[in-house]
């Protein structure tokens, strides 16, 4: 089975493309952590003791908040997660975590961020297997 870490090349251009001009978006992170952090070509960030996935993901975390702060964006919510009520049984996550940020210009930004790039390797080392569906809201939906 495939495992999702990163965007590719061509998805986010199709992202760029398609949210470029939306205003807000909000991104909806579907996160499943590996039982043991893998800090592989990651020495530089990596904690002296062995730690658990979900460890290393809130040391992203920490050290992601202030650079989402300083990009205007904001969590709506972070959260424990399980099973699906109506979806696939073999599909399971740890964890939900909604962003919503100001545009795709300015999330663009976040995501090249000297300071953010210094501690995303604590996501990489933490999760086993990721989605992150960006979207936007409906004014008319009535």
């Amino acid at each position: 089975m495939q495992k999702y870490l990163d965007a590719n090349p061509e998805s986010g251009k199709k992202f760029y493309q398609n949210f470029h001009d939306k205003g807000k978006i909000v991104m909806l992170n579907l996160l499943k952590f590996r039982e043991n952090a893998d800090y592989t070509n990651l020495e530089q960030i990596k904690p002296d003791k062995k730690i658990s996935g979900e460890e290393a993901y809130k040391l992203y975390m920490k050290n992601t908040l202030p650079e989402l702060k300083k990009a205007g964006s904001r969590i709506i919510y972070y959260g424990k997660s399980n099973g699906f009520l109506i979806g696939p049984e073999s599909e399971k996550w740890d964890a939900i975590l909604i962003v919503e940020h100001e545009s795709v210009m300015k999330f663009m930004e976040f995501a090249q961020n000297e300071d953010y790039l210094k501690n995303a390797g604590h996501r990489t080392a933490g999760l086993e297997d990721s989605r992150l569906l960006p979207s936007t809201e409906l004014k008319n939906y009535t």
